[in-house]
């Protein structure tokens, strides 16, 4: 039982220390993404999870770790979904959604004595809570798996997910079916040490990977690929990212790549997928991620198409001949499946909505007088 025991805290000892040098290089390399931000606070939890179910951990201590531990899912499904999704950003609620599970959690802890049964069936509640946000962070894994284009986010990342699913399930499942085995100090919690030591190491060679060189990631100050870059046709390059000019992208798949975009208008087929495209083009689908991903700066797919889409749209909301025509009829024809995405990809590109685009675009045509002829997408 002692050689167990000892096994158990060695194998916590070297998560808290993988954790923790995740946190150092993150620092060390001034990351100050969302998921960076994330990644630390993940860590620093994963640190103190392994400390605090530590065998001999004085359990007169627990009334006070169980409500940040039971906030750590909370952490995780923001992590995954600023890891998984380009376009999400931090919000003020996210922050307060994870205040709110830790004061509810400490609010069922100090009540534990006077009202056990009503602190029984909130802890059973927030295991469910929490085992849905396990659930929401796998599926937004698969939702956006096939669309990313980042090679080495796609290996890493469902291995990853995987690990921390299965950790975070196996911690919320104990607290509604209340399993001794992750009681701290209890002889049964070496498994739980393993599975923290196995998503330890795999994050840590996930963050110890060599940063992405700053042509690929920073952003181009003129919202322009360099001028001496050869020309690749008139598919469009990603105006937030610089492109490495070192990365040797197949010029024929890409003058490919842009007959099918602009003159067949491919784009606005329902439903599109990569490997479609890949078959389109009679290519092996990873031959064209790397071309979109590497050779034009983009890091998903969709966003890719929307490139097109959305100049699409621009063209016929300024166009005064469809002036009438419902701009959910224009995003749909422009290759959008709903008004509401269209939406969002809308003003992300251009700062303001559709329908605030068209009113100036035709206010300003009505004033000179002229209407603009529609030109060719590229």
């Amino acid at each position: 039982m002692m050689g167990l025991t000892a096994i158990d805290l060695g194998l916590r000892g070297a998560t808290s220390g993988v954790f923790l040098l995740i946190i150092l290089v993150t620092l060390q390399r001034r990351a100050t993404s969302q998921q960076a931000l994330l990644g630390m606070a993940l860590s620093a939890g994963g640190v103190f999870y392994a400390i605090t179910t530590a065998p001999y951990f004085p359990k007169s201590a627990w009334w006070w770790v169980l409500p940040i531990m039971t906030a750590q899912p909370t952490v995780f499904w923001l992590w995954a979904r600023a890891a998984f999704d380009d376009d999400f950003v931090l919000r003020r609620w996210h922050g307060a959604l994870w205040l709110g599970i830790v004061a509810f959690t400490f609010v069922l802890t100090l009540g534990w004595f006077y009202w056990p049964a009503l602190a029984g069936a909130g802890g059973r509640g927030l295991a469910l809570f929490n085992l849905a946000l396990a659930l929401a962070a796998a599926v937004q894994t698969i939702r956006t798996w096939r669309a990313d284009l980042v090679a080495r986010r796609r290996r890493l990342r469902l291995a990853m997910l995987a690990i921390n699913v299965g950790l975070i399930v196996t911690v919320a499942g104990a607290g509604f079916a209340a399993i001794p085995v992750l009681v701290p100090g209890a002889p049964g919690s070496l498994p739980t040490a393993f599975v923290l030591f196995v998503v330890a190491i795999m994050a840590g060679l996930a963050a110890m990977q060599p940063a992405v060189p700053e042509a690929t990631a920073a952003i181009a100050p003129s919202g322009r690929r360099e001028a001496d870059r050869a020309p690749t046709g008139r598919v469009p390059v990603n105006p937030r990212v610089v492109v490495d000019p070192r990365v040797v992208v197949d010029p024929i798949l890409l003058r490919r790549l842009d007959h099918l975009m602009t003159v067949e208008r491919t784009y606005r087929r329902e439903g599109l997928a990569i490997g479609a495209l890949a078959a389109r083009l009679d290519v092996p689908e990873h031959r064209l991620r790397q071309a979109i991903n590497e050779g034009l700066g983009y890091r998903n797919f969709n966003a890719f198409l929307n490139r097109y889409r959305i100049e699409d749209a621009r063209l016929a909301l300024s166009d005064v001949t469809q002036r009438e025509v419902p701009v959910l009829t224009i995003a749909m024809d422009a290759g959008f499946q709903s008004i509401g995405p269209f939406n969002r990809a809308f003003k992300a590109e251009t700062g303001v909505t559709p329908t605030e685009f068209r009113r100036e675009a035709l206010s300003l045509q009505d004033k000179v007088g002229i209407s603009e002829p529609r030109r060719e997408i590229g």
